[in-house]
């Protein structure tokens, strides 16, 4: 089915950036992989050229957010709320990982020119974003620093994940699945390590309790 020429220029990126992503296998993240992505989804070239004009970024920023938005739709909240808080986080890095199985080429240039130095500012809020829309579709409320912790945790977990990933050649990418286990059974650890540490306790020792008592001394 042709694009529909009234869409927005952010639809346009939107629904071209699986195409644009299978080209980049071939052409790289290029003019050319958008001219092909175009001529094949039935989109006007020019009109998708224009809509990339911010280029590589621009091209690897529309894929992202399509991954996003086709996690959101193949995994719901309520398809995930019986499963234990590790399953949901795994299933989600899961899917995004089989989203792209056969776009690995695409994926490793996309690190390459993430990785560049004038691009890790926008390659950071690219992986913040993918994380807050996984903790988001995993039930996800803390509005706390937690908010913040958790995407960091996430978004590193997600990215060291993506490294191993696109140079996997184990069977059925068996050492892409065993080392995202670890991850998650870490990030679970520092979760668990945090909430002790935090926890409000009257037993547990406090700093501040402790100096009062020493400038204030029971009588």
């Amino acid at each position: 089915m042709a694009i529909s020429p009234d869409l927005t220029l952010d639809q346009i990126r939107l629904a071209l950036a699986p195409a644009v992503a299978d080209a980049a296998v071939f052409d790289g993240w290029t003019p050319l992989a958008v001219t092909n992505a175009a001529e094949l989804e039935g989109a006007d070239p020019e009109v998708a050229r224009f809509a990339f004009k911010g280029g590589a970024m621009a091209m690897i920023d529309a894929w992202i957010s399509a991954t996003d938005q086709a996690m959101a739709e193949g995994l719901s909240a309520d398809a995930l709320g019986s499963l234990k808080i590790r399953e949901r986080i795994r299933a989600l890095v899961q899917f995004r990982l089989d989203a792209i199985a056969g776009q690995r080429e695409a994926l490793r240039r996309a690190l390459s020119i993430l990785a560049l130095p004038h691009n890790v500012p926008e390659a950071m809020r690219f992986g913040w974003r993918s994380a807050d829309a996984m903790w988001r579709l995993a039930g996800d409320t803390a509005t706390d620093y937690n908010h913040y912790t958790k995407r960091m945790t996430l978004g590193a977990l997600y990215a060291s994940t993506l490294a191993v990933f696109a140079h996997d050649e184990s069977e059925g990418f068996a050492e892409t699945k065993a080392f995202l286990d670890r991850r998650i059974e870490n990030v679970m650890q520092f979760e668990k390590a945090k909430a002790q540490l935090l926890r409000p306790d009257a037993e547990r020792f406090s700093v501040a309790r402790f100096l009062g008592r020493l400038r204030y001394p029971a009588r």
